[in-house]
């Protein structure tokens, strides 16, 4: 999607004032909804730590989202007073919809954003952008979760943070701390690709971004902040917490049947996924790949002959076969999805193994046909015979297994090129 459908998929906006500078380097967002106590303040006092701290231009814009007080007023007013300062009022409410309104618009190098009340330490900004600027990074947030993080709020927002993002390293597997702190930079270029896949408008906004950049590939900076919980905000955490549980299982559903496009995202904008690992003397391509199937086809076997040994003596020998063959599938599958083929995440997961389960079907059979035929032409044979047939039958299934694993693993756009060229 380009910058221009990206800015047009974004909710409309009107622009009230406007007292800042064309494109700056960094655009820091401000999302209100009834802050006429708290507006002045913020302004006042982010507008004199942007000139005194951040040695490039910056602009602040208010992202007003549906007040009905004197919010926008006030802030219109302070932007005439002391400048640098853009106010953009929508029709509708949503935290999310404001942030995504705005970063899709900005003509920024970086985008960014902060809470109202300003409860995180604003020294932290520097060290937010600094990563974005050296383009280290494509994403930042302050986290409050981190190690060297100072933090002060109650124990009840403190256990619903702390088990929130429990919930989403356990489930989700992500690798940042802090889903939820209101302190968080962009990169706009790759803000516009990305943007237009976030759908939800209100606090869910930042996981879901998170959890998308995570998958597509993108670099995440966390920073340590000093944070101060506000004990006037409005916030209901518990109704908040509840959206954000309903937000990580709609994201959980579309990633696990891989109904967003995070493999073409990341070709978009330059994440392609590796090869796989990369492993000392063995080159990349069909012969690393293959080199790294033999490696884990070996593990897999291993553990088959284990458990096939293990099992004979209670269940015999086809009920055993059957069972080790289940077992290690699922693991072959998985391991040869991230090590062999380089595929991360759990995008298509489930496709993948249902994949594997019809490999196992056919592996199966052709060993449990081998036990036929073993038992019928040298029915004395012991379980070490048995075994020897079975490894050898497992060889046929592997060489199958490769040949479609490689296939069925292979990005979207190989495919349609194989496609199109056999056409």
């Amino acid at each position: 999607m380009t910058s221009e459908a990206a800015s047009k998929a974004a909710a409309p906006i009107m622009v009230v004032a406007d007292s800042s500078d064309a494109a700056p380097v960094l655009d820091i967002v401000v999302p209100v909804y009834n802050e006429e106590n708290d507006i002045a303040r913020c302004l006042q006092r982010l507008r004199e730590h942007l000139r005194n701290e951040v040695p490039f231009s910056a602009r602040i814009t208010v992202a007003d989202n549906a007040s009905t007080d004197s919010t926008v007023a006030i802030a219109a007013g302070i932007s005439a007073e002391i400048g640098g300062i853009r106010v953009i009022h929508l029709d509708e409410k949503g935290r999310g919809r404001a942030l995504k309104a705005v970063w899709s618009r900005s003509d920024a190098q970086i985008v960014a954003y902060c809470d109202v009340d300003l409860s995180t330490d604003l020294n932290a900004l520097m060290p937010l952008i600094a990563p974005l600027i050296s383009g280290h990074s494509d994403l930042s947030i302050g986290s409050r979760l981190a190690k060297d993080a100072r933090v002060v709020r109650g124990p009840k927002r403190e256990f619903i943070s702390r088990s929130y993002n429990l919930i989403l390293r356990t489930t989700m597997r992500a690798k940042f701390s802090d889903a939820q702190c209101g302190f968080k930079a962009m990169r706009t270029d790759i803000g516009r690709q990305v943007l237009p896949y976030i759908t939800d408008t209100g606090w869910f906004f930042d996981t879901e971004l998170l959890v998308i950049a995570q998958r597509v590939g993108l670099r995440i900076a966390e920073v340590p902040v000093d944070w101060i919980d506000d004990p006037a905000s409005t916030v209901d955490v518990v109704a908040t917490a509840v959206e954000d549980l309903k937000g990580c299982a709609r994201v959980g559903y579309a990633l696990a049947m891989g109904t967003l496009p995070i493999a073409d995202l990341r070709t978009m904008i330059g994440r392609e996924r590796a090869p796989g690992p990369a492993i000392a003397g063995v080159p990349p391509g069909l012969v690393g790949q293959l080199a790294r199937f033999c490696v884990v086809g070996v593990v897999s076997t291993i553990a088959y002959a284990v458990l096939y040994l293990v099992l004979h003596e209670l269940v015999g020998a086809q009920v055993a076969n059957f069972l080790a063959l289940a077992v290690t599938a699922v693991l072959n599958t998985s391991a040869n999805r991230r090590f062999s083929f380089g595929v991360q995440g759990r995008e298509n997961a489930v496709k993948h193994q249902f994949f594997g389960l019809g490999v196992f079907v056919f592996g199966w059979a052709v060993t449990a046909l081998s036990l036929v035929g073993l038992h019928r032409f040298a029915p004395g044979a012991d379980k070490h015979v048995e075994l020897l047939v079975l490894v050898i039958a497992n060889l046929v299934a592997t060489a199958t297994r490769f040949v479609g694993l490689r296939w069925v693993f292979r990005s979207p756009q190989s495919r349609r090129h194989a496609t199109e060229t056999v056409r």
